[in-house]
């Protein structure tokens, strides 16, 4: 079953709970006492950014892995819907970026969700209006950029930026420079309209800014980065699912390795099966120009760069969406990732 969730939280409410991980044991049977799964509660984004979700709910790879659990899946706009939809007990995994985790990370202290895999890094960009007046990123002073939503991955470069490396002060708190948070798939009329002068946009959103809206590409959030790399989205696992299911979610990570390394393997077909997928979730295909640019900025693999994890971290206490000083211990939990990697090599 397919939920798609498009509307947007107007805070970042986060809290859950986590323990360890365990051994093995039949398909969708846990550790002693534990009820039979019932479902797989999966959420990701119609964004190329999640392809290994697109790729793996469209191909049925990921039902396959886990037996006879179901899978129902959920998309959504941007991460702390997510988060949200994981404190209501509404999900089991997500793929999700690392700013929303680490919020429910901080404010949980450290008790509601782990990481259990990287998927995508990069695949960011900013993207001006021809007419905006914005010819490289010192010229967003005084703008107005959307970002997907508040509490974000993309929300959070883009304050971080204009807060401390501007050096400027955000509308509202007597300031010019404007940041609204407009769900992905309302950016574009707004864009065209004139009515935001520049986006800090995941792909494929940037991408069509760019082809169909006549947008510049003024800079990829790559570049922004040390080391021109940084995590865009993680696989994260709520504490009741690793608990007492680790083996379905060894299961599943089994079957996002294998997607993971198909989709590196043959990056052309992958990316349009993505497009498929995505016309049927967003009603729109992507035009090849769009799909082919959007897909060459974004690195698919199963590493967390866990620097870029400590500055999201940072960034997030700094800007007050994470109330507490973020403490990273337990956050990230490869454990059944490496043991899935070990089954699959031993194959």
């Amino acid at each position: 079953m397919k939920r798609v969730v498009l509307f947007t939280f107007a805070s970042v409410f986060l809290a859950a709970a986590l323990s360890g991980c365990g051994g093995s044991a039949p398909a969708a049977i846990g550790p002693a006492g534990a009820a039979k799964l019932q479902a797989l509660r999966l959420g990701y984004f119609a964004n190329l950014t999640h392809a290994q979700a697109l790729l793996g709910v469209a191909n049925g790879s990921f039902q396959k892995a886990i037996g006879d659990v179901p899978l129902k899946t959920t998309v959504f706009n941007a991460g702390p819907s997510v988060v949200e939809a994981f404190f209501a007990g509404e999900l089991d995994l997500a793929y999700v970026g690392p700013s929303p985790a680490l919020n429910a990370h901080v404010k949980s202290h450290g008790t509601a969700v782990r990481v259990i895999s990287g998927s995508a890094s990069n695949g960011v960009v900013i993207v001006a209006r021809k007419d905006s007046g914005i010819a490289k990123l010192a010229d967003l002073a005084g703008k107005r950029i959307a970002t997907p939503q508040f509490g974000n991955t993309q929300d959070i470069s883009a304050r971080h930026y204009v807060l401390s490396v501007l050096k400027q002060t955000l509308k509202g708190n007597g300031g010019t420079t404007e940041i609204q948070n407009i769900a992905n798939a309302e950016q574009l009329g707004l864009f065209k309209s004139g009515q935001l002068d520049a986006v800090w946009a995941p792909e494929p959103w940037g991408a069509r800014l760019i082809h169909e809206a006549g947008g510049v590409l003024v800079e990829e959030e790559k570049n922004l980065w040390p080391e021109k790399n940084f995590t865009i989205t993680v696989v994260l696992a709520s504490q009741k699912l690793l608990a007492e299911h680790p083996e379905v979610v060894e299961k599943f990570l089994k079957a996002h390795l294998e997607t993971t390394a198909w989709l590196n393997a043959h990056r052309d077909e992958a990316a349009n099966a993505a497009n498929v997928e995505l016309q049927k979730l967003t009603g729109k295909s992507l035009k090849k120009e769009v799909l082919v640019d959007a897909f060459s900025r974004i690195g698919f693999s199963t590493d967390v760069f866990l620097d870029s994890i400590k500055t999201f971290a940072d960034w997030s206490f700094d800007l007050k969406v994470a109330r507490e000083q973020p403490d990273l211990k337990g956050f990230i939990d490869l454990s059944l990732l490496e043991k899935a990697k070990a089954e699959g090599a031993a194959k």
